[in-house]
């Protein structure tokens, strides 16, 4: 009886295995971005990354949530950012429309405002597998990360002279060409 019910199981797990297998080996799984997602993907994922971070425990901010650090934030957001993550008021760019999951648009509607600034340095630091997003270690500097998570921890209550700069050509930018005059 014994054998029986544990050969059962393990009859049972090869079966559940070799579908799971062919499911993926004869290209049924979704995998373009336009595919409808799997049942649960989204909340297994967020489930995975928010117990990710609460088990490292990432320090709190050293940087200080004022005008001075949100203007250095916004310089490092627009160069690094903002074509995935969007500008105030602006509508999203094509590279952010064509991406799966779509990144949240940070200035627009949902966003990360309501985290802590040490998840979303997380975050920006390690990068998100399988989602677009890039982990900025070793590309940006501890405080540029820190003052763009300020920044976005803060986007619901920033000063209207840090949105204009959000808004403005990126510092070191040539200026934009002008239109040829009509004849």
């Amino acid at each position: 009886m014994l054998k029986g019910l544990i050969l059962g199981i393990v009859l049972t797990l090869l079966v559940m295995i070799g579908g799971v297998y062919l499911y993926f080996s004869t290209g049924r799984a979704p995998v373009a971005v336009t595919d409808p997602p799997f049942p649960f993907e989204m909340k297994f994922a967020h489930m995975a990354l928010d117990a990710h971070i609460e088990k490292q425990a990432p320090p709190p901010s050293p940087v200080a949530a004022d005008e001075k650090s949100f203007l250095s934030g916004a310089e490092v957001y627009k160069q690094h950012c903002a074509v995935c993550h969007g500008l105030p008021d602006q509508p999203k760019s094509f590279i952010a429309q064509g991406m799966y999951p779509r990144p949240p648009q940070l200035f627009n509607g949902v966003g990360v405002s309501d985290d802590p600034a040490s998840e979303t340095y997380w975050k920006a630091e390690n990068g998100i597998r399988l989602t677009g997003m890039p982990g900025f270690k070793g590309r940006l500097t501890e405080t540029q990360i820190w003052e763009v998570s300020v920044l976005l921890a803060n986007s619901d209550k920033i000063p209207p002279s840090v949105k204009a700069a959000l808004v403005a050509p990126p510092a070191g930018a040539p200026p934009a060409a002008a239109a040829p005059a009509k004849p």
